[in-house]
């Protein structure tokens, strides 16, 4: 049972994420940018400086960078190229926390750890998005599972340093795809590991030798040749996008202390209610264990995620995403020694929260900001009622097959339930391209352009935008994350918005875009514009 089960949901979650990777247009801003900046780095052939809209960009290692610029090579440039790199780090998570219940328990306990995992909302969602989010997790569970594998009871000498140095491995990845995080919590986690369990052995015998020269000679060369090539490169990834990054508000993602919370409990829905039961358990049930206790080292890992970004100075929801695999282990052991009646209680409010979920989005449209918007939104609501709607019945039938004492086919209906609500949430989201994408704009914007002709973004940027041009736009007076590219090459941007209609009058065909706001201050100034295209977010004028 548990194999076949496996085998099927293998099959449909490769042709639910990867299947599905191109049926929507890139949205702001994540998309946007981080498969511009690949495609970039595909089209100059420089691997070591990554450049946004043609401004060297450091505020991340270049692991995704790489990977989808491989993609855009070998497949061309499209949205399903954009997001194969997350959608194989996602399908890779799970193979990871499947295999690894295996080794450590059983086949049965490796099945049930991965359809925990698949009907986790977030995660399946996150998996279907172009951020680094997902490509971190990849690696950093790579180095969790790797070092539980490690340590069990039974594993021969050559296995366990085998292992290791896959979990070094891991680290460096991890490191290459987000910074030093990808250090700091597999550190951390076995300090408090050693800490709480007073097994400080266990540090001593991570073969740190081989370890850290295989770890610097994966992680090392990136760093060494960014910063010989750009001189301004130490500073401002170590110093600001690391520590200001922690210690402060500069990036202006403030959030209060228990932000993540509801995110970590709806992210597991349908789950979320035996969420404090299943770490109480999973934690209770190594309290006689000899050796390594891996759901212990688990629940830290994901405990310490959990604090760590809560006393950050800066929050975003996928910041939590590489506490979910290790979670999966933690609610498996839960769904494996519960009984079932018991596991029927505890997702049958998952009913409720449909019945909610569908009520607020059909009265979503009532706070749109415009009449566009509003029509957008009650076309994408009828998408997201049905995604309730199967969620709910997949609840119905699962909450009955428990209660019956049918313990696979109410975990597998949940599983299922879970990845085709996504799936529909997913697709509908196409209706709100409009306002989440710039395809349609460059699409207005393509009749008009000229091999020449010069494109400026006016006090505003659509990061979608040069994807879908295949060309950087001049920024004009737009800093924000841009600020040290447009520092070290100011001759790529118009700092000052006074310089600009001069710039606007010189020789030559040219576009801007623009808000209203901005294209009635110009207007008023006496600028020859033209508009060619509008949409709530922006105006497209060319010059008369």
């Amino acid at each position: 049972m548990a194999r076949s089960l496996l085998l099927l949901f293998a099959v449909l979650v490769v042709l639910v994420v990867v299947g599905s990777a191109g049926n929507r247009k890139l949205a702001n801003p994540d998309e946007g940018r981080y498969s511009e900046i690949s495609r970039e780095m595909a089209a100059t052939g420089d691997w070591v400086t990554p450049r946004l809209n043609a401004l060297k960009y450091f505020e991340k290692p270049p692991m995704q960078y790489w990977a989808t610029a491989l993609s855009f090579k070998l497949l061309g440039e499209s949205e399903f190229s954009a997001r194969l790199w997350t959608a194989l780090a996602c399908i890779l998570c799970m193979l990871l926390i499947t295999w690894t219940g295996v080794r450590l328990y059983s086949a049965e306990f490796g099945t049930l750890a991965a359809l925990t995992l698949i009907a986790c909302p977030y995660f399946l969602a996150l998996g279907k998005i172009v951020t680094l989010d997902m490509g971190l997790t990849f690696f950093t569970t790579l180095a969790v599972c790797t070092f539980m594998l490690s340590q069990r009871t039974g594993a021969a000498a050559h296995e366990r340093r085998a292992l290791l140095l896959l979990a070094w491995a891991g680290m460096a990845g991890a490191v290459l795809s987000k910074g030093l995080i990808g250090l700091l919590f597999p550190g951390a986690a076995l300090f408090l590991y050693a800490l709480t369990q007073r097994n400080w052995r266990l540090i001593l015998h991570l073969n740190w030798g081989w370890g850290l020269l295989l770890f610097f000679a994966i992680a090392a060369p990136w760093f060494i040749a960014a910063s010989d090539r750009n001189p301004e490169f130490a500073r401002f990834f170590f110093i600001h996008e690391h520590f200001e990054r922690f210690l402060t508000t500069a990036h202006r993602r403030v959030q209060p202390w228990w932000f993540f919370v509801p995110i970590l409990f709806g992210g597991v829905l349908p789950w979320a209610l035996m969420l404090p039961a299943a770490i109480r358990h999973a934690w209770q049930s190594e309290g006689n264990a000899s050796g390594f206790r891996p759901l212990r080292f688990a629940v830290i890992w994901c405990g310490f995620i959990l604090v760590f970004f809560s006393v950050s100075g800066s929050k975003l929801p996928a910041y939590l995403l590489p506490a979910f695999p290790p979670l999966a282990l933690v609610l498996a052991r839960y769904l494996n020694d519960a009984g079932e009646r018991k596991l029927a209680w505890f997702i049958a409010p998952g009913a409720i929260l449909a019945l909610i979920g569908a009520y607020a989005a059909w009265h979503a449209p009532e706070q749109a900001r415009d009449a566009i918007a509003r029509e957008l939104y009650t076309q994408y609501r009828t998408w997201i009622v049905a995604a309730c709607a199967i969620f709910l019945a997949s609840v119905c039938i699962a909450f009955a097959a428990l209660h019956s004492k049918r313990r696979w086919f109410g975990i597998a209906a949940i599983a299922l339930g879970s990845l085709a609500a996504i799936e529909v949430i997913e697709s509908g989201y196409e209706t709100l391209s409009p306002l989440q994408s710039g395809y349609a704009t460059a699409e207005h914007m393509r009749p008009y352009l000229a091999q020449d002709s010069r494109i400026y973004s006016v006090e505003f940027y659509d990061q979608t935008l040069p994807f879908y041009l295949k060309r950087p736009v001049t920024l004009v007076n737009y800093f924000d994350e841009l600020s040290l590219g447009i520092t070290s090459e100011p001759e790529k941007a118009i700092r000052d918005i006074a310089a600009f209609p001069a710039e606007w009058m010189r020789p030559g065909a040219a576009l801007a875009i623009m808000n209203e706001d901005k294209f009635a201050q110009l207007k008023d100034q006496g600028l020859p514009m033209q508009i060619i295209h509008q949409d709530p977010r922006r105006i497209v004028v060319i010059k008369p």
